[in-house]
């Protein structure tokens, strides 16, 4: 994504204000006519990531269709909590499918509307990385096959928090859930598990793939814009925090966003037709011990009874992405 680099010295934070910005350069969050797609009145936790990167995404769709989308949402925290029937705090046509399905649905969706001549609406499907990794990865693999004109994005909150906070293949190694406990030699979710879904959507070698998080706004609306000017199918996965499942702060949301890249624990990148073309350099490197830390998730790591070994596994891992993703420029840390 080719984009002019800002750069503001702040002491002691990495905030960048609005105010600072033209008119051009300003989030579309910061617009006063914005759609605010997702409206007041839903009945997500404080602090979910997953309400914060729904009304992100879509505001930033609207604008940059002209207001020309329709929304296909899979069963799941986003449903559930914007709505409680009969009641919705969606401000645009939106569907809701079946746990697993949301991707055919769209496909269908966008079949039904190129079969009318209106190739102007675009459709997105939405889903949590329960209904996308796992139950819904059958109909979203033959989305990407079909090349479906579809923007499919995954708000990934790494568990199925709403049926109790299950594991599921987003899971992390060592994570705490309701069925990967904490005890035995190795507690919490078994290493070597899961899939990470943004490397088997560039396998398909589809038009556009991209990962972001709720942490960064201007990155996140510039990939949601960038994603609206390819035709056929593309993914987008956002991290988005869960106090609820994560055992952290409502307050702590956008930090743990941060430290999730800052740390290199999770990859922010884009590719298009199965090549990576850019990643997110980390500004400041953490310890992924400082990631890990503020969530109850993993609390059984450290203290008295703590697992140093276990932390230092999932520092191999940030490691490893850093290299990977090439997250690092070359002699910052020199």
């Amino acid at each position: 994504m080719t984009v002019t680099p800002l750069k503001f010295y702040q002491v002691g934070s990495f905030a960048v204000g609005n105010r600072l910005l033209t008119d051009e350069e300003r989030s579309e969050q910061s617009n006063p006519n914005r759609v605010n797609a997702l409206t007041s009145g839903h009945r997500a936790c404080q602090g979910c990531g997953e309400a914060l990167g729904a009304r992100y995404v879509l505001d930033t769709a609207m604008a940059a269709t002209d207001g020309k989308i329709m929304a296909v949402n899979a069963t799941g925290c986003l449903e559930v909590f914007s709505t409680p029937y009969p009641e919705t705090s969606w401000r645009i046509p939106w569907l809701h499918s079946l746990f697993g399905n949301a991707a055919a649905v769209a496909s269908g969706v966008a079949t039904a509307l190129k079969a009318q001549g209106k190739t102007d609406i675009r459709v997105i499907a939405q889903g949590g990385d329960g209904g996308t990794v796992d139950i819904g990865f059958g109909p979203l693999s033959g989305m990407w096959e079909r090349n479906d004109d579809v923007l499919y994005v995954c708000y990934d909150n790494e568990a199925y928090m709403n049926t109790g906070v299950q594991r599921s293949g987003a899971t992390p190694p060592a994570a705490r859930t309701n069925t990967s406990h904490a005890s035995g030699p190795e507690p919490g979710a078994h290493f070597n598990q899961g899939k990470f879904l943004p490397l088997i959507a560039m396998a398909h070698h589809i038009p556009y793939v991209a990962t972001a998080t709720v942490a960064d706004l201007h990155d996140l609306e510039a990939k949601v814009k960038k994603a609206m000017t390819f035709r056929g199918a593309r993914y987008l996965h956002i991290l988005v925090p869960c106090p609820l499942g994560w055992g952290s702060r409502s307050d702590e949301t956008i930090m743990l966003s941060r430290a999730a890249v800052e740390s290199g624990f999770f990859p922010v990148f884009e590719a298009e037709h199965g090549v990576m073309t850019s990643s997110k350099k980390i500004r400041r490197r953490i310890p992924v011990e400082e990631y890990l830390k503020p969530q109850k998730r993993y609390a059984h790591l450290f203290g008295a009874n703590g697992r140093p070994d276990i932390v230092e596994r999932l520092q191999r891992i940030a490691d490893h992405n850093i290299e990977q993703y090439d997250l690092v420029e070359k002699g910052a840390e020199e």
